[in-house]
């Protein structure tokens, strides 16, 4: 087994981060510099554990604790990472805990069929995820990659592609309520609608088309299912790591960059180009930091009253495929209320849980995550006015407006008023209601982004 994989599959020693720290400094604006590129830090796995709940305990063994826990971790997923591995080169699909190792012809059958209707607006990723046997990731990935010719287009060994697609199906966290794979499913779904649009379907290159897949599969690659804030006050590696800024979208970045070199799928790619490909990755993905959301909003907001956006411009198309992910990051409330119900519960679980182990080891209680305060409708009633409606208000103006934008400021509203609704049995107070966002962000040492991240109850609230 490589290096590379046995020291990526644990969680990195703070002897490594330190001697990488200087090098992950040179990030600007989403971008590396391709000078260093090379010698960046790939990482993998890196917040797993979540968080070693003994070094909230202060005490004279705090380092040994520390030191033996990453050792076990790293054994632990050094292993794991090998079997993993192995299986995928075997072509065979990966195993989960509960779950059948082949699937039925009928239930491959109505993945197939769903897969014909996979840019309907209404489409379920749940029914989905259960019909390709919690693997709607890759499956998902690999029909839309086959969808644009990208395989053909790019020459990508195949697999190095499902070996690359597995790795980052398996590094989302399935214990995760919300930041988990189905919900990197049903944003590349969300990605793949509004690349569709009229407005800018016709527009893209292959490369746009491969770039905003790929940062919508991979933008919440191993989420650690808490916030930076947590991060921040539990003194965790990441937080230290990239200075308390862009945390998460960092490390998401960071562990897409691992995967891709240790899979080797863009080794056949002239250097100059794999590298483009890693920075313009990390200016998509590091887009969905919340706490860059008006940066991003009031940028948007110009182009469309000066109607100065060129799409035969490279930046211009990139810039928009920003706006698109962050769209499609947050387009929860914008989806059938079945479907909006689901994902609103699940995020606000996710925050409860944050809560309840804030609250065990005396901790403040982070915004949004005191179940006893803030309720399910008081906090999607706020996400939808402060930071859905503003946003997609622009995506329609920017689509002139389409059919698709149309269906989803009609779900939006409808979706909104029935939370309404339901706030009056869960009366709350309006500063408890509203996310937090920063309104005049410094720039970012790693970039920045918009679905989550650094100011409020990051990562997207849907």
């Amino acid at each position: 087994m490589s290096c590379l994989m046995v020291e990526g599959c644990g969680a990195v020693t703070f002897k490594r981060l330190e001697q990488n720290a200087i090098q992950v400094r040179m990030l600007a604006d989403g971008r590396l510099s391709t000078g260093h590129a090379g010698v960046l830090l790939a990482e993998r796995r890196g917040s797993y554990p979540l968080i070693d709940l003994h070094i909230l305990n202060t005490s004279a063994q705090q380092g040994e604790v520390e030191s033996c826990t990453r050792r076990k971790v790293k054994r632990l997923l050094s292993f794991q990472r090998y079997c993993h591995a192995s299986r995928l080169l075997r072509g065979l699909v990966p195993h989960t805990p509960g779950s059948l190792h082949l699937l039925d012809d009928d239930y491959l059958g109505q993945a197939g069929h769903m897969l014909s209707k996979v840019s309907a607006w209404n489409f379920d990723i749940f029914l989905f995820d259960r019909l390709t046997n919690g693997n709607s990731l890759v499956t998902l990935m690999c029909h839309l990659f086959n969808v644009y010719g990208l395989i053909h287009h790019f020459q990508l060994d195949m697999v190095k592609l499902h070996r690359f697609l597995g790795m980052v199906q398996e590094d989302y966290h399935s214990q995760n309520p919300y930041h988990n794979a189905v919900h990197a499913a049903d944003v590349t779904q969300a990605m793949y609608c509004y690349l569709k649009e009229p407005k800018l379907a016709g527009q893209l290159s292959p490369l746009d088309v491969f770039l905003g897949l790929m940062a919508a599969a991979a933008h919440d690659v191993d989420h650690p299912g808490v916030n930076q804030p947590f991060l921040i006050k539990t003194r965790h590696h990441l937080a230290s790591l990239y200075q308390n800024t862009s945390v998460l979208e960092s490390h998401h970045w960071r562990s897409t960059v691992g995967m891709l070199r240790e899979s080797g799928l863009l080794s056949h790619l002239p250097a100059d180009m794999s590298q483009d490909i890693e920075q313009q990755l990390g200016s998509l993905i590091l887009a969905t930091d919340i706490s860059r959301q008006n940066e991003f909003l009031l940028t948007f907001r110009e182009h469309l009253d000066n109607q100065d956006l060129d799409l035969q411009l490279a930046s211009h198309r990139h810039f928009i495929l920003q706006i698109a992910l962050k769209c499609a990051d947050v387009c929860n409330p914008c989806r059938v209320w079945e479907l909006s119900r689901q994902w609103s519960e699940r995020v606000c679980e996710e925050f409860y849980r944050q809560g309840d182990l804030e609250k065990k080891f005396d901790l403040e209680i982070s915004p949004l995550c005191n179940q006893q305060a803030d309720t399910v409708p008081a906090i999607q009633t706020g996400f939808i006015s402060y930071i859905v409606e503003p946003l997609f208000e622009e995506w329609q103006r920017f689509t002139e407006p389409s059919l698709l934008s149309q269906t989803m400021m009609g779900h939006l509203h409808k979706n909104k008023a029935r939370w309404s609704r339901l706030r009056f049995t869960h009366p709350t107070s309006e500063s408890q209601m509203q996310p937090h966002v920063e309104e005049d962000p410094e720039p970012e040492g790693g970039g920045g982004g918009g679905g989550g991240g650094g100011g409020g109850h990051e990562e997207d609230v849907p």
